[in-house]
């Protein structure tokens, strides 16, 4: 049975947390069981050729195809720029430029509407969010919903938002909505400063505060665009909200891993990823880690960044699914609905990959009498013990092709070579205007635990399995990393750090695609969300 699409019953997770821990840690049979539900894998950085720097040839259709058909994906955002449309979602090109929220609404959302309607995609969840150029910083994926049992992408709110947080001309938009618009805000627009950054959160919070996210893409793709202030100011104005980075990066097929094309220097080594994952959640210790440190609740997420794969001389992203994915809980049956997974985003249960290193994961924090899973916190004793819990699963083969885009499949199994087991100290949240509230380390953050094949086993499920067991005595997360690497590999790791990913430039086209993904599908990474650990007072 795959974890990873089926439901998990609670009597087979008692079962198996127990064998785990062995034994010792649940004798009681107080400990809660797993929670039932399927984990769904999906994507939520995505464009199509309603984006200007997408190929012509990245359709709407195209894009759902990949994704559902061929990589069969739950879910997926369509999250065109929010800047003018000049095609349509199916790559026509149009008389004239539209905002892309009312291209969003005249052909995006109707398209997906009725291929839904005619039964293809229909157990799929699909939705429009958008990617803004956030003024003085860079891009963030940001989706609003309506409604009150199904969610909905709204409309109304995406274009008064583009009206409001962006250079677009007034007369691209209805005569009617602009003047209530101008009724309700006079003629303030916010699209220049820090402060009209930080006021289109405020926006999100007082208009969707229950039904709207706003991920940070890409964080250190550009140098300056995101202080480690500017993280804690966003998700100090909603943290409802402002619950997620994208540390595992798209655009994966870049010469520079990620795009991220900033000069090999030390002064630009916070420009690099690592492994494929941008600095901020790449580095032991790093700015992740103090805004966990913090106890805040702020998730890693991975997306593709699809643009398109190969056109011409030039590469760019793998399609939706096919490199990176999301896996995020949901415990309703049936479609996945916006709602539910929204609820999974926020609540952190969930977990990224490359390379489809792993297609499952089981990870728990255990007390004699709670347990706890990704995104939530046990409260203990001091002197407690605590018993960790790592279950995860690789599928029989990845999407690795050779040669690359040809249909061929390598047949590779994704073979996990080790998991960390990391762990850092959790204190006050650092106050703004004070000298912590631009800390961007966590010097307490170490590797508590690493595990090789020596150390799990397979139990009956098929799961690789280990458990370890640890005194609480203050109050800590924890969180997994984990890779098909060793832990020296020449260019790639050292001492189980992984190193910053090399440009690939291979003069001939052909052999430079292949080279990149080659070296992609060598360097496979996953990352768990955190699971917290508070004293009791």
């Amino acid at each position: 049975m795959s974890y990873s699409r089926a439901l998990l019953p609670s009597a087979i997770a008692i079962m198996l947390g127990i064998a785990a821990c062995g034994g010792d840690n649940d004798a009681s049979g107080s400990v809660p069981p797993l929670p039932t539900g399927r984990w769904l894998a999906g994507d939520l950085h995505t464009h199509t050729t309603q984006s200007a720097d997408a190929d012509v040839s990245q359709t709407l259709d195209k894009v759902l195809g990949k994704a559902f058909a061929t990589y069969g994906l739950d879910w997926m955002a369509v999250s065109n720029h929010l800047r003018v449309s000049t095609r349509d979602a199916l790559g026509v090109q149009l008389a004239a430029p539209i905002p892309m929220s009312i291209g969003a609404e005249r052909d995006e959302i109707p398209r997906v509407q009725a291929l839904q309607a005619a039964g293809t995609y229909a157990d799929k969840l699909i939705f429009s969010g958008f990617e803004w150029d956030m003024p003085t910083h860079d891009h963030i994926g940001i989706g609003l919903f309506e409604g009150v049992d199904k969610l909905s992408p709204s409309t109304k709110g995406m274009k008064e938002f583009e009206y409001l947080f962006t250079t677009r001309d007034a007369a691209m938009f209805d005569a009617a909505d602009v003047a209530a618009w101008k009724a309700k805000y006079g003629e303030t627009r916010y699209n220049k400063t820090a402060a009209d950054a930080l006021q289109a959160v405020n926006w999100l919070k007082q208009n969707y505060p229950e039904t709207s996210y706003a991920v940070i893409n890409h964080p250190s793709r550009n140098k300056g665009s995101y202080s480690i202030a500017d993280l804690r100011a966003f998700n100090d104005a909603a943290p409802n909200i402002m619950f997620a980075i994208e540390g595992m990066v798209g655009n994966q097929m870049e010469p520079d891993r990620g795009g991220y094309t900033a000069a090999y220097t030390d002064d630009n080594a916070l420009l690099r990823v690592y492994g494929g994952v941008d600095y901020v959640v790449a580095k032991l210790g790093g700015p992740w880690d103090a805004l966990l440190g913090e106890g805040r609740r702020i998730w890693n997420l991975s997306d593709s960044d699809t643009h398109f794969k190969i056109v011409g001389g030039n590469s760019s992203g793998y399609f939706p699914g096919e490199y990176a994915k999301n896996y995020v809980f949901n415990s309703a049956q049936g479609t996945p609905l916006a709602k539910d997974l929204l609820a999974g985003l926020r609540s952190g249960k969930m977990f990224s990959t490359y390379g489809d290193l792993i297609n499952a994961l089981d990870f728990n924090l255990a007390s004699s009498s709670d347990r706890k899973e990704m995104g939530g916190e046990l409260k203990v004793g001091s002197g407690d013990r605590v018993t960790i819990t790592i279950r995860f699963k690789s599928p029989a083969k990845n999407n690795y092709e050779k040669p690359v885009d040809s249909g061929l499949a390598a047949n590779l199994k994704p073979v996990v070579d080790h998991v960390d087991l990391i762990v850092g100290d959790v204190a006050a949240k650092a106050a703004p205007g004070t000298a912590a509230y631009n800390v961007a380390s966590n010097a307490s953050t170490k590797v508590l635990k690493r595990f090789t094949s020596a150390d799990w086993k397979v139990d009956a499920d098929g799961f690789y399995s280990v458990s370890f067991q640890t005194t609480a005595t203050k109050s800590q997360y924890f969180r997994l990393r984990g890779t098909n690497l060793g832990v020296d590999v020449a260019g790639l790791t050292q001492g189980g750090e992984p190193l910053a990913d090399q440009r690939t430039g291979t003069a001939d086209n052909t052999q430079r695609f292949n080279d990149i993904n080659d070296r992609n599908y060598r360097s496979l990474w996953f990352y768990s969300n955190p699971v917290f650990v508070t004293l009791r007072e």
